[in-house]
């Protein structure tokens, strides 16, 4: 059959195969041998192969089967039973073992030696068995192919590993290379950084030498200038000293002889009635005071600019102490002369009645012999009635400070927290004002008066009232009266055109409040006393600085202000009451008189040209008032106040300039050219700053 032809060749083809030297045995399940001891054996053929080839296959080729068509149920059975095979194959030479030979000619021993009796299985056996050994074979050679790709796939993976590994190794390497390349480029760039900052220190180093050197040579220079300056300065200290003390010798000389002036008016002592010795008295003190002032000053080996002021101030009292003996001898011989005369016309009414009424001639009256003198001298002092009014305003003022000696002595921390609040709620909007707007002004206006009638106020972020303390009140009168003043002393002093806001303000709350307007008053009188008009004169036994202070001078560390400051405050001072005494606030009741007008700058002005003038000080007022209030006296007086101007150009001026030293001539050269330009033009001008009506629609 073909089935069976194939079958054999399967066979066939198995036995030249790798798995047909293998040993394969069916029971080997049966003898329990173990499958892996022969799978570890060199591959065999069974014992029974080489009879099959040698009878079976040649008996197969001689017989062929018959086409599959014609088979019979009978055939087909014969092949699939097994043929028996004789126990012992050597009895029957044709099926000997040992007479078959393998395919590469040599003989098997093993089946030789073989006994045992041979079965041949089926074809269908047979082909199941080469089915098995195929797939054996396939299965084989898939796991030598997959054997086979795992270790190319293995082998792959190892070189790409090995790649990754010294690719890595390489970027390691590069790395580290990298890595040194920095550290050195980083110690380099420090080792040029600490040499840049070594060079650089060394450069700071001499710059900072250089500039030492250079500031030593300065101040070698500074020091070298210094002493020149203060030889030259010590130069011109004695050529001044030296004048200076010239200066007194000779108003001590003059002095001196004024004194005995004074001396020889004993032989009048007759004709007067008044007791000569309180003039001899005064002259002597001031002999005195002048002495001392020059034995004074040859220990300090040269006098200073206040001595010789005091100096000045002596002689000056000594010449008026004189004039007014003179006046009290010219008064008396006129007396005695008058005298005289009336009883020579008694005498010879006498004797015309005498004679006869024929005779009798009527005498001139008296008042038309000498008269009475037209220009009696100046005053020295102060009216009665003006003394007494400044007397009760610093009695006024110093009422009102014991009224709040509490508040300031007090210890407690709430009062004096109080304090401090209110003088700040005081003094502050006084020294806002300034030339702001009207709008400004107001405002400040109405917080001061708000604070003055008890309203609480802000102040500093904290609401304060006069109310917190009973002597609140007096305290804020007086603290805001002085600061008024203050302000007229500094900032008036130094910008002429804040006295016109300052004194409108000082005007409405004057009007308002009186008592404020009577400390404003008191404090200007006590810091310039030329305000009254007063000239405080030397008493005995009054210390230096003492009579100074009373004069306006500032002494501080026994050391007297300069003359030039010391006018700069009085003009200030005086500026802010000729603004005050034309100013009214225009918010208040039109209808009231000004608590304090023109009326008094007029009685100011009549009272200071009735006094004797004050070298550079009268000059300067008289110049700073009129400049600030001339204007609003000539609408005021018209004809008087031209005639006053004319008094003062023709009488006061030759008075002025003849105690006036060449070196104080500025002041009234100033006050000589502003009057006769005023002459010229028949008009006092406006001043700088005055407060217009367009001022307060601002």
């Amino acid at each position: 059959m073909p089935s069976e032809g194939r079958c054999w060749e399967t066979l066939q083809a198995l036995r030249s195969s790798d798995k047909g030297r293998l040993c394969y045995h069916r029971d080997w399940l049966l003898r329990g041998e173990d499958v892996l001891e022969e799978c570890m054996s060199l591959p065999k053929l069974s014992s029974y192969s080489g009879w099959v080839l040698d009878h079976v296959l040649p008996h197969m080729q001689e017989n062929p089967p018959p086409p599959e068509t014609s088979t019979s149920p009978t055939s087909t059975s014969a092949l699939d039973q097994a043929s028996f095979v004789p126990e012992s194959p050597v009895g029957n030479p044709a099926f000997s073992p040992a007479s078959s030979a393998t395919p590469d000619g040599t003989k098997n021993k093993h089946e030789s030696q073989h006994t045992g009796p041979m079965v041949l299985q089926s074809s269908r056996g047979i082909k199941v068995e080469g089915c098995i050994r195929m797939y054996e074979l396939v299965h084989r050679m898939k796991g030598a192919e997959g054997l086979r790709q795992w270790q190319e796939e293995q082998e792959r993976k190892v070189r790409a590993l090995s790649e990754m590994a010294s690719e890595q190794l390489k970027r390691f390497d590069e790395r580290k290379e990298l890595k040194l390349h920095k550290e050195f480029q980083d110690l380099r760039e420090v080792m040029e950084k600490s040499s840049r900052e070594a060079l650089g220190q060394q450069e700071k180093l001499k710059a900072e030498h250089r500039h030492r050197a250079k500031i030593l040579n300065l101040k070698l220079r500074e020091a070298e200038q210094q002493r020149l300056r203060q030889a030259e300065q010590e130069r011109l200290r004695k050529e001044e000293g030296l004048v200076r003390l010239r200066s007194l010798y000779a108003l001590q000389e003059e002095v001196l002889h004024l004194s005995q002036q004074l001396d020889s008016a004993d032989q009048h002592r007759d004709l007067l009635k008044a007791d000569l010795s309180a003039f001899q008295t005064r002259g002597n003190q001031l002999c005195g005071l002048i002495s001392g002032i020059i034995r004074a000053t040859s220990e300090s080996v040269f006098p200073t600019a206040e001595d010789q002021v005091v100096a000045e101030r002596a002689l000056q009292e000594m010449r008026d102490l004189l004039a007014n003996l003179q006046q009290e001898i010219t008064r008396a011989c006129e007396d005695k002369k008058r005298q005289d005369e009336e009883e020579a016309q008694m005498k010879r009414q006498e004797s015309q009645m005498q004679q006869g009424p024929e005779v009798h001639k009527e005498s001139p009256a008296p008042s038309q012999g000498l008269g009475v003198k037209q220009n009696e001298d100046l005053q020295v002092k102060v009216q009665d009635s003006t003394m007494q009014w400044y007397q009760q305003l610093q009695d006024a003022s110093s009422q009102c400070v014991l009224a709040f000696e509490g508040l300031t002595n007090s210890k407690d921390s709430q009062a004096k927290k109080i304090k401090m609040d209110l003088q700040k709620a005081a003094t502050i909007p006084v020294s806002q004002i300034s030339t702001i707007a009207g709008s400004k002004l107001k405002e400040i206006f109405d917080k001061i008066h708000s604070l003055l009638s008890g309203k609480p106020v802000q102040s500093g972020g904290r609401s304060v009232s006069v109310t917190l303390n009973p002597q609140g009140l007096d305290f804020v009168q007086y603290k805001l009266a002085e600061k008024f003043v203050k302000q007229g002393e500094e900032e008036v002093a130094s910008h002429h055109e804040a006295a016109f806001p300052i004194a409108v303000v000082a005007s409405g709350i004057w009007e308002l409040h009186p008592r404020v307007g009577d400390l404003i008053l008191a404090h200007l009188h006590k810091k310039c006393p030329y305000s009254v008009p007063f000239y405080p004169a030397f008493k005995e036994g009054m210390a230096l600085e003492d009579y100074q202070r009373m004069l306006g001078y500032q002494v501080k560390d026994s050391k007297v202000e300069q003359q030039d400051n010391f006018l700069k405050r009085m003009s200030g001072m005086i500026r802010l009451y000729a603004a005050i005494i034309q100013l009214r606030w225009p918010y208040g009741n039109r209808q009231e008189v000004h608590p304090h007008g023109l009326n008094h700058g007029w009685r100011w002005l009549a009272q200071i040209l009735n006094m004797e003038p004050l070298s550079d000080v009268t000059a300067t007022l008289l110049f700073d008032f009129l400049e600030v209030c001339g204007n609003a006296l000539m609408k005021q007086y018209q004809f008087q106040f031209w005639k006053m101007i004319l008094l003062i150009k023709e009488d006061y001026f030759p008075r002025i300039e003849a105690i006036t030293s060449s070196g104080q001539m500025g002041s009234f050269i100033r006050l000589k050219q502003f009057l006769e330009k005023c002459l010229q033009h028949k008009e006092i001008p406006v001043p700088k700053g005055f407060l217009t009506s367009s001022f307060w629609r601002s």
